[in-house]
């Protein structure tokens, strides 16, 4: 699996617009009276939407290639991850700011006193 900027902006472009059409759309059949397992499913929907969204948001602000995040951009000659540990080493959470505005990135960073970090070969 392989990702770059395009397809995320692409992709970034794209969800608004399905999001969108869902919350036109969405039918949840049964009464109002009882738990309905629509409804339900319908939160869960519009929830993956959200998170695919945030899922490329921080895909595109990690320039970099590193395990299973594969940028093809970020690749050494031989088709390897190309990783940027001085740019990326550390823990992402995102943070929602409301609707209609972007989420904001808080970083901590990852401190290795054991473990060198070192580009991998799958080859």
């Amino acid at each position: 699996m392989s990702r770059n900027a395009e397809g995320l902006r692409q992709a970034l472009a794209r969800i608004p617009e399905l999001r969108e059409e869902f919350w036109n759309n969405v039918i949840v059949m049964g009464p109002a009276e009882t738990l309905s397992t629509s409804l339900e499913k319908a939160g869960r929907v519009a929830d993956f939407m959200e998170f695919a969204e945030l899922l490329c948001i921080d895909a595109l602000a990690r320039e970099e290639s590193c395990g299973s995040h594969f940028r093809t951009e970020y690749q050494t000659q031989e088709g390897e991850a190309r990783r940027n540990d001085a740019d990326f080493a550390y823990v992402a959470a995102w943070e929602y700011a409301g609707p209609g505005r972007g989420p904001i990135l808080h970083k901590e960073p990852l401190v290795f006193e054991n473990v060198h970090l070192a580009e991998r070969s799958y080859k």
